[in-house]
Order: C-alpha cells, then sequence, then structure tokens
C-alpha cells in the first residue's frame, strides 16, 4: 500500500450539494476510495520515472532544434512505414464516428453532450476543463456515474438532467504528460495528471462501460513521439491486466497535435496497435507546437491567428498524410474541430459562419477523414450532412486510400502567402488571452468568447505568437516594429474594452500573467503549466 499519501480535501465553489445531492465527502470519498488510491499508487510507481524520462527526451530534443536541427522521418522506423500491418478491428460503437461533440467533463454537458445526437462525445480534463480539484474530483465522479448510465443532475434553475436511454459513444481526454496533479501525492511527490487521469477513470468505469456494450476508450493529447505512445501501450497493458480485463480493450485515438507527431503517425499508431482507434488532426494545438518548437526560427513566424487557415499547403499536406496513415492501417481518421457558437441575437453572422463550416466539413469528407469534431450542438446535423452526402449508406470511408506522397518539407514548410501581423492581429490576440486567463482562473476552461469556444489551445497560439513577434520585432503594415511599448500600449485599451464589456473576477491577475508570458526572455512552453500554482 502507499506511503505518504496525502491527499487535499476539496470544497464546493462552482457546485452545491444539491446539485447532486451529496456532500463533497461523499463525493471525494466514492471516487477517491482505498483501492482506487492503491491502482493510482501502483501506477505512480511504475511509470512516474518513465513519464520524466520522456519529458526530458523532449527537452533534449526542443534545444537541438534550437540550435537548429529540422526533424524528419525517423530513420529507425523505416521497416514501420514500409511494412504492410493494421491496427486491431474497430469496437462495434465507435465504428460510426461522423460526428462527434467535445466539450468539459461537467456533469450538465456530459448529460446534454451524450444526448445530443452526436455519435461520440469526447469528455474533456484537458484544454477544456480549467483544473481546479473541485473540477477534477466532480468530473470523474460524473463519469464515474456516466459510465454506469446512472448520471443525473439538478440544475440551479430548478431543472433536472438525466441520460437518454441511447447516448453517443463516450471517450474521455486524459491531462497531458507534462501536467501534474498538485492534490495527490505519494512520496512528497505530486502525481503525474496524465497517470491520475487515465487511471481513476479506468479504474471506476471500465467494468460498468464493458457491462453496458461500450468499453474504456479515451483520447490521448499532445503526444510529441512514438516512444510516448509506447509509454502509454505499457500503461494499458498493464492496467488491462491488473483488473483481468482483455488485451485490447482500451481504445485510444491520438490526437495529432503537435508537428513531432505529424511526422510519426505511423509509428504512434503500431506502437499502439492492440489499442488504436484513430487519430485526430487537432487543428489549434497544431499550430501553437510550431511556434513552440520552432520559437527561434525566424522562418517559422506565423502571422495573425485568424489567416492561419486549412487551406494552406502545409496544413492541408498535415490532414492528407493523416487521412492516409489512417487509412492504411485500417483507423479512423478524425477532423479537426468547428468551434463557432450559434447566436441567434446575430442572424447573419451566424449564417456565415454556418456556410463557412459548411465548406470546412465537406473539405474534410471529401478528403476521406471518417468524422469531425463540433463545438455545439446545433452544428451536429450541419457537419453530419456534410458526410452523410459522401457517406450516405457507410459508417466511415476506412476503404479510401489517398496514394500521394507527403514529404517532411510538405509539413514543416509554414510559409502563409501574403499573411501579414497587424494591429487587429495584436489587439484580438492580446483580448482573447486576457479574457480566457481571467476565465481559467475563475474554473472555466471552456469560454464562449466572440461567437467561439476558446479553450487553452486557442489561447496558446495567442500569447505564443505575441511572443515571437516581439522577439523578432516583426514589421508591422504602418511601418513600426512590434515592441514591448507597442504591446503595452494596445493592452492597456484592451483592458478598458474588456472592463466596458464583460463581467471579470481575475483580469488584474490575467494581466500580470500575459506580461510574464509575453514579456519573459525564454519562451514558456505551455500556459497552463505557468498558471497552475494559481488554481486551489
Amino acid at each position: 500500500m502507499q506511503q505518504n499519501l496525502t491527499i487535499k480535501k476539496f470544497t464546493f465553489k462552482n457546485y452545491s450539494s444539491e446539485n447532486f445531492n451529496l456532500t463533497e465527502n461523499q463525493i471525494s470519498e466514492s471516487v477517491l476510495n482505498v483501492n482506487a488510491i492503491n491502482f493510482l499508487y501502483q501506477l505512480h510507481t511504475r511509470f512516474n520515472p518513465s513519464r520524466k524520462k520522456l519529458l526530458q527526451d523532449r527537452f533534449t530534443l526542443a534545444k537541438k532544434i534550437d540550435a537548429g536541427f529540422i526533424p524528419r522521418y525517423p530513420d529507425e522506423t523505416a521497416y514501420i512505414r514500409n511494412s504492410q500491418w493494421s491496427v486491431a478491428k474497430c469496437p462495434a460503437d465507435l465504428n460510426k464516428r461522423k460526428v462527434e461533440i467535445t466539450g468539459p467533463a461537467e456533469a450538465k454537458m456530459i448529460i446534454n453532450a451524450l444526448n445530443s445526437g452526436a455519435d461520440v462525445f469526447m469528455a474533456d480534463l484537458e484544454d477544456a476543463l480549467s483544473p481546479t480539484w473541485e473540477n477534477i474530483l466532480v468530473g470523474h465522479f460524473s463519469l464515474m456515474l456516466a459510465g454506469d448510465k446512472k448520471l443525473t443532475f439538478n440544475g440551479d434553475n430548478g431543472k433536472k438532467y438525466s441520460l437518454n436511454a441511447n447516448t453517443s459513444a463516450l471517450l474521455v481526454r486524459p491531462r497531458g504528460l507534462h501536467l501534474e496533479e498538485k492534490n495527490i501525492e505519494f512520496d512528497h511527490e505530486p502525481m503525474a495528471a496524465s497517470l491520475f487521469d487515465f487511471g481513476l477513470n479506468f479504474f471506476l468505469t471500465a467494468k460498468n462501460r464493458i457491462k453496458h456494450g461500450s468499453g474504456p476508450y479515451y483520447y490521448l493529447p499532445k503526444m510529441e513521439s512514438y516512444l510516448e505512445a509506447q509509454w502509454w501501450n505499457e500503461v494499458f497493458e498493464w492496467a488491462q491486466a491488473e483488473l483481468q480485463i482483455p488485451k485490447g480493450t482500451i481504445r485510444a485515438t491520438v490526437l495529432i497535435e503537435t508537428c513531432l507527431a505529424a511526422l510519426q503517425m505511423d509509428e504512434i499508431l503500431h506502437s499502439l496497435k492492440d489499442h488504436a482507434a484513430g487519430l485526430n488532426a487537432g487543428r489549434w494545438d497544431y499550430i501553437f507546437s510550431f511556434i513552440k518548437k520552432f520559437k527561434n526560427h525566424q522562418n517559422f513566424i506565423f502571422p495573425d491567428r485568424q489567416q492561419v487557415t486549412m487551406g494552406l499547403p502545409f496544413m492541408k499536406s498535415y490532414c492528407e498524410l493523416l487521412v492516409k496513415t489512417c487509412h492504411a492501417r485500417g483507423a479512423h481518421a478524425i477532423g479537426g474541430m468547428a468551434a463557432f457558437i450559434p447566436n441567434r441575437n446575430e442572424p447573419e453572422v451566424t449564417a456565415k459562419a454556418i456556410d463557412q463550416i459548411k465548406l470546412d466539413k465537406k473539405r474534410e469528407a471529401d478528403m476521406g477523414f471518417d468524422g469531425t469534431w463540433v463545438a455545439h450542438p446545433d452544428l451536429i446535423p450541419i457537419a453530419r450532412s456534410e458526410f452523410d452526402a459522401v457517406l450516405p449508406n457507410q459508417d466511415n470511408q476506412k476503404q479510401k486510400k489517398l496514394n500521394i506522397q507527403i514529404l517532411p518539407e510538405n509539413i514543416l514548410n509554414t510559409q502563409v502567402p501574403h499573411g501579414q501581423i497587424t494591429e487587429n492581429g495584436i489587439r484580438t490576440n492580446i483580448n482573447v488571452s486576457l479574457l480566457y486567463l481571467d476565465r481559467w482562473l475563475s474554473g472555466v476552461g471552456a469560454a464562449a468568447l466572440y461567437n467561439l469556444m476558446e479553450d487553452a489551445a486557442t489561447a496558446e497560439i495567442s500569447r505564443s505568437e505575441l511572443w515571437q513577434w516581439l522577439k523578432f520585432a516583426v514589421a508591422l503594415p504602418d511601418g513600426q516594429n512590434f515592441n514591448a511599448g507597442i504591446y503595452q500600449n494596445l493592452k492597456a485599451q484592451e483592458l478598458e474594452k474588456i472592463k466596458s464589456q464583460f463581467k471579470t473576477q481575475h483580469l488584474d491577475r490575467a494581466s500580470e500573467i500575459l506580461d510574464q508570458l509575453v514579456l519573459a526572455p525564454e519562451f514558456t512552453e505551455f500556459l497552463t503549466t505557468h498558471c497552475y500554482k494559481f488554481l486551489t
């Protein structure tokens, strides 16, 4: 049994006992029971040392890239790319994934999303969830009940929410390898958030999900190499053996949301072969990863984030390579997010956005993707219609093979023709960063801002662009070079604008944090790790 266990007590702030008819202690004790804690401790002792080694490998490679190294397809794994093999056969309830809705692992969201009519709901414990201890424990409690079809929620408006008889397939996204869960320590060491989220969800839900004809299904985020996929595979194999569940019961879809992972898609699927369900084009984090990995390379400077679209050659190559790889190996290829939130008060804005979403989803369906992501239930029928048009009588199009060659240069050439860095782009990045940080510090990880669902990934793009533009003193259309003075002046104006338009709780701290992220001489790798110390 574990030694020197420390678990922080949590109290309701955003929830109340009326929401679940349970107290904080009852929720905590049902989730963090003795057997669950022992399972977590074994995961921690077995796999945390190797996780830390993988993070050190990331750091070492980042230093090489800073010094001029340009990554390629790995030489040592050419035999994997050039041989014939397939991932395990897909479970029946994951065969159709035309439309997937995503959102934070919050009780009401879980119920509404599972009832939405989407084929899949991804319950997010990562970018869309601010990791307060309350959010994490209540999220796991809600997923535990959802896995057994028993989740109900008493809304503050007096409405009671409950699951329908037939619901979407449930996938859970644990936090990435780089994050820690500071509120539970073993031997005076914080537990890895990835192991905590996967381990707790698997222990609490796997057998019930199997009982209901499904299984423990996951989305794996922020992966940077096939060695990290091998690590996850070892975690899965140990966890299944420990609970006496057949190997291959766990299924994982990997988010290809880093430029390094994009060069190792075959290897990642091969490493997870018995547990692989597919790959997803996580477009926002993917863009952020270029800035993060090539921060010291002037030829990797992006223009205003609105100009970095899926039609650009490097983004098109990324998607084509993902579809080609998945279908060659019998895996699902899942497209990117439609983050727009329909606004009934602005019908013209909504109509224009929906037209763009239709084009985006048609592009994905025509390219060969088997499904796509949306952030709002109103977008489900819009996305589904585009995939049904291509697949009227099929659940997927894995049989569609792309006979194309994608070179590393196609992935890494991020030039944006006629791209510009404008004052409006700077203002947008400052404004969105400030508002998102305020929401995140308030315990809200998915923030509806300007008709878009912003999460940590889009905030990362915004603040990292500002840092890189300052580092290279980029030229603006008026002839000025972007500098700290211009940044501070525009930020002061955006702060006043926000104060006049929004109700905020932590705007002053958000402003301080943004300065720390943008004005620091060295790039801060993740916004969320920098800010985590401010959460309770």
